[in-house]
């Protein structure tokens, strides 16, 4: 389907977003239209570095311009013939870049990747959906690759298997003609040949089963390491993006089939080897290959099994403690949940591997880093009854943090803040299983240890500031030194957040507002950095806050408050106030747009309009902000709902007639009216007393919220 048709279809919050991008003059939206599959099928990356190009199609374009123009004028429709005037100044305006194609060439590149983008914006909600919904069906080339790998490791093993009671049966027939001359005393030249050739075909097998063994030995670790350096790892980044908001999958099921294909596998191949021995005990000669290499791939299946098992315990669920902000933020005395999972899968371990927990087992030697004691249920046997999957867990439920006081404890390293000290979770539990015992350990992602609930907000700036930018999760004293951040890695987090507050992110349009208040105006922002001081401590602007508190109290807002407005694309929310007014004042009296409002800390969100006043101006109006303490008496949609507005001398009306750009009011909101209405709404006294607003005069100055 054609890029312009799929456009065509997209909801109206979208559509919105094509009608904000073509209230440009560059290249007018009738022009898209009627030209969109020559536009479409044009090389205009090529035309903006080649010249020559360029001007072809700008030739060519003209040219069309002109064709278009005839066929409105053979369709002889009154409508038509505007548009054929409008083509006419559209082709006259474009004339300008006569001397400049290639500039022309980038414009409409540019257009078409913003077109792009919202396409990109509107499938989001779906391809989330989808990775909630099948998870499990995401597959990439590498994991299919190592899928194939681990299956051609349990082949192996089977055919090994075989082999191995093959050469067991070889060597019995062996041992009983060469015991059964033995005990009639006496053997031939004959019979010692044929005894000469079983043991000679003997060797001949032990060496090849030694060989293929090696082989095994080989993929096996090739595919550990594919396993363990870039399946885990990815799982363990995508684990840690999931905690800052980011629509990853982070379950384990297909890892742990992984690794419970390959522990099994060694467990076998380790009984493959102790059995070898045991047939060389019964049968050996000069030369014996069991006894020369039986030592070096049993310390090679060993070291692969014990890689194996200490890589498959890890932390499932990261540390957070209930109506939190998110994961990875404990207070003291607050009770928080952890668990751990073992991805080697075998039910003779129910119960019987006790993990224990403790608490920076590892702390730096550092004046004022503040240590803590783990009180609760510390040790817990791992089981397979706490897993929605059936997972090998330790599920922690009620654990909770006290600061050591005299002697341990510190008062906050020097230069940092609380909410900066970051601290681990440690684990560890024991594997006996076959003669085997090893020692597994491992260690949540840095978590930031608060007293109070007023420290939510900075603590879980540092949650996002540290797992945006670094993957060593032992960087305790990450926040002692840390770089500036590039504002396209930021602005993504950024639009994590709302995602997961409200299942839509933000747009580019949305990105690079804030990315203004920050940097100013720039060509582009993608070469732009901001530090972590600029993104949680420094004042924006003339504001008496940082960028994070005014997008936290956004995000509270639009969580509490705004959900499903703003995730059905109804609230602009992001837009400067020059950007606004133009957009409002080319369209009919009555369309307003939803905005959040830049100066209140905890969150607000306006609505400005356009209209006409007595004199024939037209100009755009807004309100003060409703924060969210106007939102606990009243829902949003009401208060756009019910909002009036009394001119001097005139009966109130409501002036919101159309979100932008053209859907009218009711058509956008009504599916979340309240179904009374009147003195029977719920709503009634905060209407009546809040939402009758008197104009300052008949100018068209904004309108003020009070008491009628």
């Amino acid at each position: 389907m054609a890029q312009w048709e799929k456009l065509q279809q997209l909801d109206t919050a979208y559509q919105q977003r094509v009608h904000e991008l073509y209230d440009r003059e560059e290249l007018p939206m009738d022009v898209r239209h009627y030209l969109a599959p020559w536009i479409e099928a044009q090389e205009w990356d090529r035309a903006v570095l080649d010249p020559a190009v360029a001007m072809y199609l700008y030739q060519v374009l003209l040219e069309n311009m002109d064709n278009q123009c005839s066929r409105f004028i053979q369709e002889g429709k009154p409508e038509r013939i505007l548009l054929q005037c409008n083509f006419r100044r559209f082709k006259q305006n474009f004339q300008c870049y006569e001397e400049r194609p290639v500039m022309l060439a980038r414009i409409i590149q540019w257009f078409l990747a913003k077109e792009r983008e919202i396409l990109h914006m509107a499938e989001l909600p779906d391809q989330v959906e989808a990775l909630q919904v099948h998870q499990s069906a995401m597959e990439t080339d590498s994991q299919r690759q190592v899928q194939k790998r681990v299956e051609e490791v349990r082949s192996k093993v089977q055919v090994m298997d075989h082999t191995l009671k093959c050469l067991e049966e070889q060597q019995d027939e062996f041992d009983f003609k060469y015991q059964t001359h033995l005990m009639e005393g006496t053997i031939s030249q004959e019979d010692q040949r044929g005894l000469q050739t079983m043991l000679n075909r003997l060797d001949q097998s032990r060496r090849s089963l030694l060989d293929t063994l090696k082989a095994l030995l080989t993929l096996t670790q090739e595919v550990m390491s594919v396993l363990l350096e870039e399946e885990l790892m990815q799982w363990r980044r995508r684990q840690q993006k999931a905690c800052i908001g980011a629509p990853e999958d982070a379950s384990l099921e297909t890892l742990e089939q992984w690794f419970t294909s390959l522990a099994e596998g060694m467990f076998q191949v380790r009984e493959f080897l102790a059995k070898l021995e045991e047939l060389s005990g019964k049968v050996t000669y000069d030369r014996d290959p069991v006894i020369t290499t039986k030592p070096q791939l049993q310390t090679l299946a060993d070291n692969i099994l014990i890689t194996l098992l200490k890589s498959a315990f890890v932390v499932e669920t990261q540390p957070s403690i209930p109506q939190g902000k998110g994961p990875l933020v404990l207070r003291t005395n607050v009770q928080f949940s952890v668990k751990t999972r073992f991805l080697v899968k075998i039910p003779e371990l129910n119960h019987s591997m006790q993990v224990a927990v403790t608490m920076d087992k590892d702390a730096p030697q550092v004046k004022g880093y503040r240590r803590f004691n783990v009180l609760g249920t510390s040790s817990k046997a791992m089981n397979v009854t706490e897993s929605m999957q059936g997972g090998m867990v330790a599920d922690f439920r009620h654990l909770t943090l006290k600061e050591q006081k005299a002697g341990g404890g510190g008062k906050g390293i020097s230069d940092l803040s609380v909410t900066e000290e970051l601290h681990v979770i440690h684990f560890e539990t024991q594997f006996t299983l076959h003669g085997l015992s090893v020692k597994l350990e491992t260690s949540s992602l840095p978590v930031v240890v608060i007293s109070n609930a007023s420290q939510q907000q900075s603590a879980y700036a540092s949650v996002l500031w540290f797992n945006m930018l670094c993957q060593d999760n032992k960087n305790v004293l990450f926040f002692t030194n840390t770089s500036p951040a590039p504002w396209p890695q930021v602005g993504e987090m950024l639009s994590w957040q709302f995602l997961s507050a409200a299942s839509r992110g933000l747009d580019t349009d949305q990105l690079d507002t804030i990315a203004h208040k920050l940097f100013g105006k720039q060509q582009s922002y993608d070469n732009c950095t901001i530090s972590w001081n600029r993104f949680s401590k420094e004042n924006v602007s003339d504001n008496g806050f940082s960028l994070w508190v005014w997008l936290d109290g956004i995000l509270t807002l639009v969580k509490t408050y705004l959900a499903d407005i703003w995730s059905d694309g109804s609230v602009v929310g992001f837009i400067s106030k020059a950007r606004e007014r133009n957009l409002l004042k080319k369209k009919m009296d009555g369309t307003f747009l939803l905005r959040f409002s830049e100066s209140i800390r905890d969150g607000g969100i306006t609505f400005s309009w356009v209209e006409t006043d007595l004199k024939g101006k037209r100009d755009v109006r807004s309100v003060q902000p409703f924060s969210k303490q106007d939102m606990a008496q009243i829902p949003f949609v009401e208060i756009i709902r019910n909002f009036q507005l009394m001119e001097a001398g005139n009966v109130p009306e409501c002036p919101l007639k159309y979100l932008y750009p053209d859907t009218p009011k009711d058509q956008a909101f009504g599916k979340y009216y309240n179904e009374k209405t009147g003195e029977e709404s719920p709503y009634f006294k905060y209407i009546k007393t809040k939402l009758m607003f008197v104009s300052k005069d008949c100018s068209g100055a904004s309108g003020h919220r009070g008491q009628y």
